[in-house]
């Protein structure tokens, strides 16, 4: 109800402002605009990572529960809202070290996703490596995005300083198109172009949109690993609700699945596999696999399989390897993410065409 509430309220407030780009006028009401959704900012990832069937959220990510502790669930219910109304696309200077994350917002409080951490949910990628971005336009608006990268002496668990970007965008766009409905869910702005070279392991994309019709500016932090994933996400919605512990490890805890059949000996190799819809639209849908080494032992690597309803097929996997033998379908682990130890888990994701039906999925460990 809260939600919907929110949306509503949202929508109002866009139909009455002419065309912008990502960020309020006036801090007040339900105002929000925007947010990096590929690679995913942390207020968009985190809200995926907690949102449940009924509506509430619920932090699965231990630095997701953080953050929740810290600025409580309105952050999430409002994630596409890290704005600055005086913002006039400024940058260094303007907002305080330690705070380029929430953008010290004050329309809602953001200040649990400045924490400095190393388990945020992360996106996998290649340096160098063309990219489609996609930024959500829940309110419509023209401006230029603009994207900074860490630089390679940045650590994770160090508060992000102005001092830690390279001084100038790797990227910048002028009013993309669009694709979608905006005040969705899955509205978004999108663009193609390279990711920054001569990068590896973990690092930040702090992405910039500053409306041309307005003072407006969004902010937003994007954690991403360049470790040759091709936009790949992991840390999201692995394990049940997790406290806000900071020694809590990223991916710890088990996933709600449908267990594997087999011996339910300890010792024995076994695996269980949650199916959740990421996003849908007319003709296809994203679904994302969450596999859990449900067993006591270590496992070397996993296989999921399932069977396409009728009128269904499956066009693109990714953290995983497909094999297709009919309506039957079959994606084993990539060579990175197959090692989970007791309670580990890993995603993939695939996208799909026809029905969004829910398969029942088998999970074999080895």
């Amino acid at each position: 109800m809260k939600r919907n509430l929110r949306r509503a309220a949202a929508l109002s407030v866009t139909t009455l402002l002419a065309s912008g780009i990502a960020v309020l006028a006036a801090p007040s009401g339900a105002s929000a605009h925007g947010a990096m959704m590929t690679p995913g900012s942390r207020t968009y990832l985190c809200w995926q990572d907690g949102l449940t069937s009924a509506g509430a959220i619920q932090p699965n990510n231990p630095a997701c529960a953080a953050a929740v502790a810290e600025s409580g669930v309105t952050a999430l219910y409002n994630w596409f809202a890290v704005l600055r109304s005086d913002g006039a696309g400024r940058t260094s200077g303007f907002i305080p070290d330690g705070q380029l994350c929430s953008a010290a917002a004050t329309v809602y409080d953001f200040s649990g996703f400045d924490l400095a951490r190393d388990d945020w949910p992360v996106t996998h990628l290649t340096s160098g490596a063309s990219f489609n971005w996609k930024y959500n336009n829940w309110a419509a608006h023209p401006g230029t995005f603009s994207l900074y990268i860490t630089k390679d002496t940045w650590s994770p668990t160090r508060s992000l300083a102005w001092s830690d970007l390279e001084s100038t965008p790797f990227l910048q766009v002028t009013n993309p198109p669009q694709s979608g409905s905006p005040g969705t869910d899955d509205g978004h702005y999108y663009w193609t172009g390279d990711l920054p070279s001569g990068k590896s392991g973990r690092h930040l994309v702090y992405s910039v949109w500053a409306r041309s019709d307005s003072q407006e500016t969004f902010y937003g932090c994007s954690d991403v690993v360049f470790d040759g994933g091709n936009g790949e996400v992991t840390g999201v919605g692995v394990g049940g609700p997790t406290s806000p512990s900071a020694s809590t490890p990223a991916g710890s805890g088990t996933a709600s699945a449908t267990p594997s059949s087999g011996s339910t000996n300890p010792a024995t190799p076994t695996c269980s596999a949650s199916y959740a819809i990421a996003s849908s639209w007319e003709g296809g849908f994203q679904g994302t696999v969450t596999v859990t080494n449900s067993g006591a032992a270590a496992i070397s690597g996993w296989a999921v399989d399932w069977t396409l309803a009728s009128g269904q097929d499956v066009t693109q996997v990714w953290s995983g390897t497909l094999t297709r033998s009919g309506t039957g379908v079959s994606v084993a682990n990539a060579t990175w993410n197959g090692a989970l130890g007791a309670g580990g888990a890993a995603t993939f994701g695939f996208i799909g065409a026809g029905s969004t039906a829910t398969p029942a999925m088998t999970c074999t460990a080895t």
